[in-house]
């Protein structure tokens, strides 16, 4: 799915332990937090430690087990298919009568989260939870996010461990939890994809790409509107939105709407084909993410790891971001004149220069580990 492995850049000297990871979804799906759990597990088990990712299969048409590049892969029914509740009590007893060292939960924003961390404290057992926190296309649900954190409190302040993706993550749980930030530890998202093909930008003809699932909150409807406006500069400019989800038909109604059926294409790429998406960033003129929330995107920085300039709102963990240097950022109450103008300053501005340490996922899984070993011998939060 990924490039080899490199094991001494992996290299450390944590006796093997036998690590439990629960996430509510993971490959042939396609996510940020899927592709975190995917490096990361892969990479641990390659050291010689025994890795179990348990999740959910909603389809039904999944394998109940398998393993793939030595993590055992264990998959229980969730419901309802449709939704992204993720109800699945038949986790509970997997991780109830199961052998591991550390359980580290992987996401908590579906019902998977109350029910591993409450079959782990039940076992009396350490458990490590990372955010990977994200927004939603149903103000509804946005609304019930306090709610929702109110009930996980008492769950997660239980936890050896609280991991944020971002700076901003951990502040912002850190809030909402009344936890001290110290408890927090901060591992950012891998930026790596395979080396990309010999692709060229066209100046005169610059494509654009909006990468994510095609829900209203990732923000492809912006980039949309704005497109007519940027075609003014570039009559032959073109727009790849890349994913997949329930905005489909509302994102193709808006170009043929527009009458932009000729510039803009709409579609998924399969999480296994990790080249296909390097030449597509390596031929992109600019990533444009204009999303409502987004803790630590892995897109952008993989978009960033090529070199392709990207252009984000300014709020959640995107104003880290800019505030770096690392990307550019525009207010979401922009309208689509100043979106498109916003696009055409990124696309002709110099490359940007900015000292700044874009980490791996073998970074990402050494630090997982360290992480692990301090749990484990009681060690506080660094």
């Amino acid at each position: 799915m990924n490039v080899a492995l490199n094991l001494a850049e992996l290299g450390q000297d944590l006796a093997p332990l036998d690590i439990l990871m629960v996430s509510a979804r993971f490959p042939p799906l396609a996510g940020g937090t899927e592709m975190h759990v995917y490096e990361t597990s892969r990479r641990m088990a390659a050291l010689g430690h025994r890795v179990t990712v348990l999740t959910t299969d909603r389809s039904g048409q999944l394998p109940e087990a398998e393993e793939r590049e030595g993590v055992a892969i264990i998959r229980r029914p969730a419901w309802p298919r449709d939704r992204d509740y993720y109800l699945a009590p038949a986790l509970w007893r997997e991780i109830t009568t199961r052998r591991w060292d550390v359980l580290h939960l992987q996401g908590y924003h579906t019902f998977v989260a109350p029910l591993a961390m409450a079959a782990a404290i039940r076992m009396g057992r350490p458990f490590v939870l990372t955010f990977h926190s994200g927004g939603h296309s149903s103000d509804a649900r946005n609304r019930m996010r306090g709610l929702q954190v109110g009930l996980l409190r008492p769950l997660a302040r239980r936890a050896a461990r609280l991991i944020g993706v971002s700076q901003f993550e951990a502040e912002h749980f850190s809030r909402l939890l009344g936890v001290p930030r110290s408890a927090f530890a901060v591992v950012g998202n891998g930026a790596e994809l395979p080396p990309a093909s010999d692709r060229r930008r066209d100046s005169a003809a610059p494509l654009i790409i909006s990468v994510g699932r095609l829900e209203k909150y990732k923000g492809h409807h912006r980039v949309i509107a704005a497109f007519p406006y940027l075609r003014e500069k570039y009559p032959a400019a073109r727009l790849r939105i890349v994913g997949e989800g329930p905005c489909e038909a509302m994102l193709r109604a808006q170009v043929a709407r527009l009458g932009l059926e000729d510039c803009v294409t709409i579609g998924a790429i399969p999480a296994g084909q990790r080249g296909t998406m390097a030449d597509l960033f390596a031929e992109a003129s600019l990533m444009a993410l204009l999303s409502d929330y987004e803790a630590h995107p892995v897109a952008v920085m993989e978009a960033v790891s090529l070199g392709t300039p990207v252009l984000t709102g300014d709020g959640s963990g995107f104003a880290e971001l800019a505030e770096r240097g690392t990307v550019r950022a525009v207010p979401p109450e922009s309208d689509p004149l100043a979106v498109a103008a916003a696009m055409i300053a990124a696309i002709e501005a110099p490359p940007a220069r900015f000292d700044l340490h874009l980490p791996n996922w073998s970074d990402c899984t050494r630090q997982l580990l360290a992480i692990y070993a301090d749990v484990l011998a009681g060690r506080p939060a660094k």
